[in-house]
């Protein structure tokens, strides 16, 4: 059944059209047509080898791929050069092809020597910031590129709500709120989490705002609006995930990924109900 699916798949044809003229039907032997249940098989399939004899850390998605490693020393920056030239040498065995001018270095660590790299022929451009899965990462990881952007846009869904909305009771502003905006507040919000007041002030007044907008709420301080919509603050909704997310590893759970995170408490001199990890810096 699965072989005569695909045997249908590599047996279509297609043409192209320039300026209204027709190329003529060429038959199709490697395409996987858009929406195609077996895409997500054959993707994997396709790449599978791809980080065969890769030393470093590869990361492979859809429209992505992402090499990183630890280039403190001499040897470090060779693997990472050795890896990149076995990924070039991957694409020309398979017909494939690297967008070059998309692929960037970006430098992470205060001492880095920020060696350049290429990718083939092709020597590679630095950046000092670039988008990960949706987040803004910087060479210093201050995460501060991304926190801005994001009140932006969580602002301005706001905006569109207060504009688009005539209603502004409690049920409908906070439905809307929960569904449209904090969202854009929390997206991967365990990686990118503010440590600056500044920054945390920032996500907060996008809140604040939205608990003005209910009726009858205003002129209440914002602790009050809270309490009377059932909400928590942006800040301690974030630390209650972490809480949260640490809780099954106190309990036994996620040990070998906790390990290397936490580190427990065995101090004896205090009452406690040993559940304590040491507070370490990033």
């Amino acid at each position: 059944m699965a072989r005569s699916k695909v045997a249908r798949i590599m047996q279509q044809s297609r043409k192209v059209m320039v300026n209204s003229s027709f190329s003529i039907w060429q038959p199709v032997t490697s395409e996987v047509p858009q929406g195609s249940i077996l895409d997500p098989m054959l993707f994997n399939t396709f790449i599978k080898d791809l980080d065969d004899g890769i030393k470093c850390t590869l990361m492979k998605f859809a429209d992505d791929t992402k090499l990183s490693g630890e280039v403190d020393t001499l040897e470090g920056r060779a693997t990472l050069q050795e890896d990149l030239d076995r990924l070039e040498e991957w694409a020309n065995k398979n017909l494939m092809k690297f967008n070059k001018d998309k692929c960037k270095v970006l430098h992470v660590g205060k001492h880095n020597p920020a060696v350049q790299h290429r990718l083939g022929s092709t020597w590679l451009e630095s950046s000092s910031v670039e988008r990960d899965l949706g987040v803004l990462v910087d060479d210093k990881l201050n995460m501060s590129e991304q926190r801005a952007p994001v009140a932006r846009k969580a602002n301005r869904r706001l905006g569109c709500i207060n504009k688009g909305i005539t209603s502004r009771d409690k049920e409908v502003i906070i439905s809307l709120y929960s569904a449209l905006v904090r969202p854009h507040l929390e997206y991967s919000v365990p990686f990118w989490s503010s440590l600056y007041k500044k920054d945390v002030d920032r996500l907060e007044r996008v809140q604040r705002r939205a608990t003005r907008m209910t009726k009858g709420l205003g002129s209440l301080p914002y602790e009050e609006r809270l309490r009377g919509l059932g909400l928590f603050s942006l800040d301690k909704r974030r630390l209650r995930g972490d809480l949260i997310t640490l809780f099954p590893y106190l309990k036994g759970g996620y040990k070998e990924d906790g390990d290397s995170l936490f580190r427990r408490s065995h101090m004896e001199k205090t009452r406690g109900n040993g559940c304590k990890v040491l507070l370490g810096s990033f």
